[in-house]
């Protein structure tokens, strides 16, 4: 368990612990739940990926992806490849 302090502008600091468990950095997102009066924080990169991949789960196994580490090596080829142009 950590603990935050709120400043004055309402503002807190994740503490680098757990900024660390979320693969957070500076300037990334966050979204905050409420789920049965409990909030939760979560990386927002994480989650719009989650909701990406649950959209294409079956068009990844149609174009031939039989694990998600194979669609991510895909991914990272076409980066490097963009990046390369």
């Amino acid at each position: 368990m950590e603990i935050a302090r709120i400043s004055s502008k309402g503002q807190i600091t994740i503490p680098i612990s757990i900024r660390n468990r979320m693969h957070l950095n500076a300037g990334d997102k966050v979204l905050i739940l409420e789920e049965n009066g409990r909030f939760y924080i979560e990386n927002a990169a994480n989650v719009a990926f989650q909701h990406v991949e649950e959209g294409f789960r079956g068009a990844a196994a149609e174009a031939g992806f039989n694990t998600e580490e194979e669609m991510q090596d895909y991914v990272k080829e076409l980066r490097e490849e963009l990046r390369g142009k």
